[in-house]
């Protein structure tokens, strides 16, 4: 199974790398193989200031150690809490992870 996708569970990775054979082959849908994607991936929301930094207190960490979790700056995660920035693509999807899961799930 890819590895470079986050999915709600092992179940949910196998579920979506059939489906996505399937699709290949011609056998579903465009619009079926959104619905899977959906189903099976973890689902990304946007987070305001005040969430992003009761993220990081629920975790017990510092500005420093989470944007080293998430490979982003010091800077970024400041001005995150700030809401001078918003955090966006590969920084929301760990984002979504580690409110459902924890930071430990992305360490």
């Amino acid at each position: 199974m890819t590895k470079d996708k986050a999915y709600r569970s092992e179940a949910a990775a196998a579920i979506h790398e059939t489906a996505s054979g399937l699709f290949e082959a011609g056998v579903i849908d465009k619009r079926t193989m959104r619905d899977f994607d959906e189903t099976c991936l973890t689902p990304i929301q946007e987070f305001t200031p005040k969430q992003i930094k009761a993220l990081r207190e629920r975790e017990q960490v510092s500005q420093t150690v989470f944007a080293f979790h998430l490979n982003v700056s010091k800077d970024s995660v400041s001005q995150w809490e700030r809401g001078e920035k918003r955090p966006a693509g590969p920084s929301l999807k760990l984002l979504s992870l580690i409110k459902r899961k924890g930071l430990a799930a992305i360490a």
